[in-house]
């Protein structure tokens, strides 16, 4: 029995041994890679979600549509256990909206609403437009210079994550020095005169002003004749509302491991979009390519060892409530995810993947130096399509319960060379994405899934 006992784990070491080869993979993603550069199919979904779809905004019919569309779309690609996991998501309402100058010359602004904000009062509001370029000169101004004045908030785009503070919270601190409502600029840092919306946060119990964006021309615009002293007025109407809670669900399709079938690489985007443009860069590519990422190793008879998993989360727009839960549903078996990947930056050409999250890492173990470079090991399967490098930190708002769960998490980074021009407005539409691009986010993604759910080891057991 002891000798017997002594070659099982014998046996077991030399598998936890076993050296990760790239020549082992190389030829399978050779033909993931090739399958994907030439699909045609992914696309055509992509281009039917925009066209015959639109825009998708939590509660709304339209994001019901494709949320029945896509579970019918995984079942005739051949996923298996595809299924609806239901959740409540936040249902917002625009209605109509206009923005109008009213000094020192009468004319229309163009305009959106910030996702989640209050309406203005019958008849809308006008008032004096105050200009600030920052929360320090918001501050400073006081109540005594702020309040019954809309404010205007002319942050020059930095990047993403530092400017989009002034959108999410820019009408809530307004509010609370007397504002009666907010302009943003938009969050971009290019515009055709075209808004870009997102959503916008309130203090719990505190007051609640309408909050609109602007574009970048019409923000310099009106900052230039604050500046002169004239005194800017404008007329801000919104007819926006919140409902009750609407019933939508996550959608989920999958190919069933070999050997290992409880173990499981989760892949996905969302499937919401803002209720302007088509959604297409943001998220309809990077649940589309996801889709046939998985789609393509069944076609080429590809069952990895473990399962890989396709998901369409729903509302991470404006609550995220369907990343919530997924990892609710999951309960104790969150621990069988040994890997979760999305797309949520649009379908730009990809060079790589980030790799854990950094916000997560403060509040658990950061990922160990072992896993990550079995990462970079992976990433170099992509060399031949330039998308190789893999850094540390990021993952995605949908699968941040995951991460902080522990779950080694891959976030897909593209060049972003014009994402955020279009991203939140009604310019995201499908003709923004490159056909040529789009496939090579796929190949990236059916790599990555196909390696970390065939590889012996789970990442996260890598020290």
């Amino acid at each position: 029995m002891r000798t017997n006992t002594l070659l099982i784990l014998l046996g077991g070491a030399v598998l936890a041994a076993t050296p990760f080869l790239l020549k082992d993979y190389r030829d399978v993603s050779a033909r993931l890679i090739g399958a994907a550069l030439t699909d045609d199919a992914g696309l055509a979904r992509l281009q039917y979600l925009c066209d015959r779809i639109g825009n998708r905004v939590s509660g709304s019919v339209a994001l019901e549509k494709a949320v029945s569309w896509a579970e019918q779309e995984m079942k005739r690609a051949g996923l298996e256990n595809v299924r609806a996991i239901p959740v409540k998501v936040p249902h917002w309402v625009r209605g109509a909206e206009s923005l109008v100058m009213v000094e020192p010359l009468a004319r229309p602004i163009p305009m959106l609403g910030l996702g989640g904000s209050v309406g203005t009062p019958l008849g809308g509001i006008e008032a004096e437009v105050v200009v600030v370029s920052d929360f320090d000169e918001l501050e400073k101004l006081g109540r005594e210079k702020i309040a019954g004045k809309i404010v205007l908030y002319n942050a020059p785009y930095v990047s993403y994550g530092v400017t989009n503070v002034y959108r999410t919270s820019g009408p809530a601190r307004a509010a609370a020095l007397g504002a009666v409502a907010a302009l943003v600029r938009s969050i971009t840092p290019a515009s055709l005169r075209d808004p870009h919306t997102g959503a916008t946060n309130y203090k719990e119990g505190g007051p609640k002003i309408p909050g609109a964006a602007v574009s970048i021309e019409d923000a310099m615009s009106l900052a230039r004749l604050s500046a002169t002293g004239e005194h800017v007025r404008v007329k801000l109407n919104m007819e926006a509302q919140t409902l009750p809670e609407a019933n939508s669900a996550d959608i989920m399709g999958e190919i069933r491991g070999r050997e290992k079938p409880d173990e499981v690489v989760v892949l996905g985007g969302h499937i919401d979009s803002w209720d302007v443009g088509q959604g297409a860069q943001d998220d309809g590519a990077g649940i589309m390519a996801a889709m046939e990422a998985v789609v393509l190793m069944k076609q080429l008879n590809l069952r990895p060892r473990r399962t890989v998993r396709v998901v369409f989360w729903t509302n991470e727009e404006n609550g995220a409530a369907g990343g919530k839960a997924y990892r609710e549903w999951l309960g104790a078996d969150v621990n069988k995810h040994v890997a979760a990947i999305e797309m949520d930056e649009g379908a730009e050409r990809p060079v790589g993947f980030d790799f854990g999250d950094e916000e997560a890492a403060l509040r658990r173990p950061p990922v160990a130096e072992a896993a990550f470079q079995r990462a970079v090991d992976i990433g170099k399967l992509l060399e031949g399509i330039n998308a190789s490098a893999i850094s540390k930190g990021g993952g995605g708002t949908d699968i941040n319960p995951l991460t902080l769960a522990g779950v080694p998490s891959f976030g897909l980074r593209t060049v972003g060379t014009h994402y955020f021009d279009w991203h939140h407005s009604n310019a995201d539409t499908f003709d923004k994405v490159d056909p040529h691009d789009f496939r090579l986010n796929i190949a990236a993604l059916a790599v990555l899934s196909y390696t970390l759910a065939e590889m012996p080891e789970r990442l996260g057991d890598l020290k």
